[in-house]
């Protein structure tokens, strides 16, 4: 709008208010860019908009606070471009529709989280694309199951709930030899322990509702790719999905990113003591953590996880399915929730919730058993929590 404004009535200047030009400072915080559209000088700038991807033109094409926000966790995760979605599951529903077709395949590790799992089986479903799972621990096991039509190799750097972690960059290298891409959803590691471009990934996914925002008050997925050729095949498809990031989440998730290293760090201090004291609680079977001495994949975490372990604990009752559902009920200072990564302890019980989708073979094989819980661990004192878990773990023996 022209600047000549002086003979526009009071009804036109309402609508039209005048946009602020900033000189000799800048915002100390990135700007909430929350308008949707954006307007042109020119026909032809307009029309050169809609293909040129570093052009605002309408919120699912892009925007400056979202758009800042995939450039700062490209950044961390030392990739090419991100791409932002309104959820997790839109990260992952992205990057699966985008690269997949019927007739396709794809090689998933086993243990995955149960969303993910959801998808690929509705994929096979109803759109014939095969899945063949496999442990994630073997490379030679994903070398025998890669075929001509094989799309991509799905994984994850710390397995959901059980806490596994498969060596990523012996994985990876059997894809690439084969020319196959291969995804990891990096959320329960974060860019902060593992970065898996760094280890030969070509896209990285996070559910950034997660550890990236971490507050419990945003909904929000990215994916970020290694080369711009796959980010430019994945963003067109993003772009008609509509799965789009609102930029005021975008922006609270950029607040949360400020504060990520020192809620890491807690997390995984707290979590490995938590676990520790667990594995020797009698009426806990097993307790899993990345760090924790015992852990079945201890010498490929301790490589590819020197910085921490993570904020996950997985832990098996000696009382079953009663146990567990009685000790996700009892807990006072933790929560029970179906999320992670949050600054405040949440607990779960995946078996009845987030892997209810998984019948009891499925369950097994995946690792996650009938008084299967998994903690993610806040920021609240170590001590406190124990306290709290002691008092539900007493619980949960009696429910027996």
């Amino acid at each position: 709008m022209s600047d000549d404004t002086g003979a526009l009535r009071p009804e036109t200047l309402a609508v039209h208010p005048p946009q602020p030009e900033i000189s000799g400072s800048s915002p100390m915080s990135v700007p909430l860019y929350q308008g949707h559209i954006f307007s042109f000088d020119t026909a032809d700038a307009m029309a050169d908009a809609f293909h040129a991807p570093g052009t605002f033109l309408y919120n699912r094409f892009g925007n400056p606070t979202v758009r800042a926000l995939e450039d700062a966790v490209a950044r961390l995760e030392g990739g090419a471009a991100g791409l932002s979605y309104a959820s997790g599951m839109g990260a992952i529903n992205g990057v699966l529709l985008a690269l997949l077709s019927a007739g396709g395949h794809v090689v998933a590790q086993r243990c995955l989280y149960g969303g993910t799992y959801a998808v690929l089986t509705d994929l096979a479903e109803r759109w014939g694309v095969e899945v063949t799972y496999v442990s994630g621990t073997d490379p030679e096991e994903v070398r025998r199951a890669l075929r001509p039509e094989t799309r991509l190799l799905y994984l994850e750097t710390i397995a959901n709930p059980t806490t596994r972690v498969g060596d990523l960059p012996a994985l990876i290298a059997v894809a690439a030899e084969a020319g196959v891409p291969s995804a990891v959803d990096n959320t329960f590691a974060s860019p902060l322990l593992f970065r898996p471009i760094e280890h030969g990934a070509d896209i990285v996914i996070h559910s950034a509702t997660k550890y990236l925002a971490g507050h419990a008050d945003v909904l929000g997925g990215i994916a970020v790719f290694k080369d711009a050729e796959l980010y430019g095949r994945v963003r067109h498809h993003a772009v008609e999905l509509g799965a789009s990031t609102d930029p005021f989440a975008a922006w609270l998730t950029l607040r949360g990113l400020q504060t990520l290293p020192l809620r890491i760090e807690r997390q995984c201090a707290s979590a490995l003591d938590l676990a520790g004291r667990l594995a020797a609680h009698p009426a806990v079977s097993a307790a899993l953590h990345p760090a924790l001495a015992g852990h079945p994949d201890e010498a490929v975490a301790r490589r590819l996880l020197p910085k921490g372990g993570g904020g996950v604990i997985s832990f098996d009752l000696a009382g079953g399915r009663e146990a567990g559902r009685a000790f996700v009920g009892a807990v006072r200072v933790a929560s029970l929730s179906p999320s992670l990564g949050d600054v405040k302890t949440l607990v779960m019980h995946p078996a009845s919730t987030s892997h209810r989708q998984l019948d009891a073979a499925a369950l097994e094989a995946a690792g996650i058993g009938p008084g299967t819980v998994r903690v993610s661990v806040g920021i609240e004192h170590v001590e406190d929590l124990w306290a709290d878990l002691e008092q539900a773990l007493e619980v949960a023996a009696k429910a027996v």
